[in-house]
């Protein structure tokens, strides 16, 4: 017994000495928006444009008794950064990780925050879509992070959640409440908000983007029902997905409005006048260049996801 025990504490010691030599992650830059929530600015960067993992709006809420994070980033070492930009402002446990959807820059960063602590892992959270988004997508996510990435990829995988949200959720921080809303297929079929109710801020995740142009892989007419919606709800101030956070969500989710309606018109008109999809690529939604960073990258991509469905209309 004496013996069990001492090699117990030995393993024990020498894990703690393995997990001190790991060098610390640079904090990642956190904005504090409101008291006790934190949020990191993505860049307006793509794949073909030195993409880092680091493009979405991720960060973090603070309460009395617990933190939750909201989107973790498109790596490992992003996910690692957010952390450690979490234990600079707190040391209260991380109760909650919520995805806002599957797209690889909010998700591959899950795994930070689940191995630091295998022991009490938070909870993560998602659309009760999600978990089988991720099974669907996720070797091709890893093959394009490590074709990407190579080496960089590192520890980033894809880890769903424990706890799924069919309609709606609230999560308490300790005297701070989050209510987590599902949506239906919009932006994705897995979409989820993020209200915290002390703040009266607004996570929405890919339901919105601001300066870069909107990427569809979900409805479109879903989207824009979803758009209807957002602009209904209150909010002092609101965190998109892409960009910076705002005040007037009203503009911000208007000005998305009016790409999404004039793409679907314009895709409809040149199906109408016998145009091919490339054609499309070409003038769908050419108006609206101007108004969006990446659009020459974003705008044909969603041109070829909208196209062969509309043929069939």
């Amino acid at each position: 017994m004496r013996q069990g025990r001492m090699r117990r504490l030995i393993l024990a010691a020498w894990l703690a000495a393995c997990a001190c030599a790991q060098p610390a992650a640079a904090p990642l830059p956190v904005n504090q928006v409101a008291p006790g929530v934190y949020v990191h600015i993505g860049q307006h960067k793509d794949l073909e444009d030195g993409y880092d993992g680091d493009i979405a709006n991720i960060g973090f809420v603070v309460g009395r008794e617990a933190v939750a994070v909201i989107d973790t980033g498109g790596s490992y070492a992003v996910g690692k950064a957010l952390r450690e930009a979490v234990r600079q402002v707190t040391r209260l446990p991380i109760r909650y990780v919520i995805n806002t959807h599957v797209h690889p820059d909010h998700v591959f960063g899950n795994a930070a925050f689940v191995e630091a602590d295998p022991a009490a892992p938070p909870r993560l959270v998602g659309h009760a879509m999600l978990p089988q988004a991720m099974r669907v997508r996720g070797a091709t996510y890893a093959r394009n992070l490590e074709r990407t990435f190579g080496a960089r990829a590192g520890q980033s995988r894809l880890i769903a959640p424990s706890e799924t949200v069919a309609r709606r959720l609230t999560l308490d921080l300790g005297g701070r409440k989050l209510e987590l809303r599902a949506w239906p297929r919009a932006h994705t079929d897995n979409d989820l908000s993020v209200f915290d109710v002390a703040s009266g801020t607004l996570w929405t995740g890919d339901l919105l983007f601001v300066e870069r142009t909107p990427s569809i892989d979900g409805d479109v007419a879903g989207w824009l029902s979803a758009i209807e919606e957002l602009d209904r709800l209150p909010a002092v101030r609101t965190v998109p997905g892409h960009g910076p956070v705002i005040r007037d969500k009203r503009r911000a989710l208007a000005r998305q409005r009016d790409y999404l309606a004039v793409l679907l018109r314009d895709v409809r008109a040149s199906i109408r006048g016998g145009g091919d999809m490339a054609a499309a690529m070409e003038t769908a939604a050419a108006s609206e260049r101007a108004r969006w960073q990446l659009f020459d990258v974003v705008n044909p991509r969603n041109v070829s996801a909208i196209y062969p469905a509309l043929e069939w209309e």
